[in-house]
């Protein structure tokens, strides 16, 4: 059942019609969450309109997270099963991660500068996600510097799982250590500490970025698999 999932040819026909669905759908929540979110949610009693950012920086921060550890999956089904659809996966989720990421890191300094009088703090939740801001760059580098495909991939299947040892760092980090950021306020055991008129909107927009990153994966992955399958009859006719 797993090889037939992974195989690149049944994806393309299940993607074919499943990226234009995502797509239409992730315009039309992001437009919901969008308008929502800076419209009609209202404002933080305490940090008063600037925690608006955080409706952009929180999914940015949950994607961030969630595509290294979707690259892991696919890195793991490679190197264990031998999937090249895993490895084409993780291959195109870095560069969407790493954007995620930088996104996150962006929008966290400026909601920093109003709140904690400084555009960036060496805490262990900050760091820890610069960290995995590198991990992207690092993880799409290594596959850049060898020409073998087989070899990049495994070499960088293998930096990307080494790199997972930072994901729960980044979860408990404000845990572990004493820190500026905040503590959890919405995946945390008792529930959400948000208000509803605050969080409603902001897991509509966590859905919007979802269904973006989704998308773009998808497109990115049709775009892989005709690319190697070209590369692979350019190769024979050139044998």
């Amino acid at each position: 059942m797993i090889s037939g999932f992974a195989n690149p040819q049944r994806f393309l026909g299940l993607s074919n019609w499943l990226l234009p669905i995502t797509s239409v759908l992730a315009v039309l929540v992001t437009a919901i969450g969008v308008v929502w979110s800076l419209l009609y949610a209202p404002a933080d009693y305490q940090q008063g309109e600037t925690a608006r950012i955080m409706y952009i920086h929180v999914p940015a921060a949950w994607i961030a997270v969630g595509a290294y550890t979707g690259m892991a999956i696919g890195s793991v089904s490679y190197l264990v099963w031998g999937h090249a659809l895993g490895d084409i996966a993780a291959k195109v989720m870095a560069p969407i991660g790493a954007a995620f990421t930088a996104l996150c890191l962006a929008t966290g300094s400026i909601w920093g500068r109003p709140m904690w009088g400084t555009w960036w703090e060496w805490d262990g939740r900050l760091t820890s996600v610069l960290v995995l801001f590198f991990l992207y760059l690092g993880y799409m580098a290594l596959r850049s510097a060898l020409d073998e495909t087989s070899k990049a991939s495994k070499a960088a299947a293998i930096l990307c799982l080494v790199g997972t040892i930072n994901i729960p760092i980044i979860r408990f980090s404000v845990e572990w250590w004493n820190t500026l950021h905040q503590q959890a306020s919405v995946i945390r055991e008792g529930g959400p500490s948000l208000d509803p008129s605050l969080l409603h909107p902001l897991l509509v927009m966590g859905v919007a970025y979802l269904l973006i990153f989704a998308a773009l994966t998808l497109a990115a992955m049709r775009a892989e698999i005709w690319k190697r399958s070209a590369d692979a009859i350019q190769a024979r006719l050139q044998a």
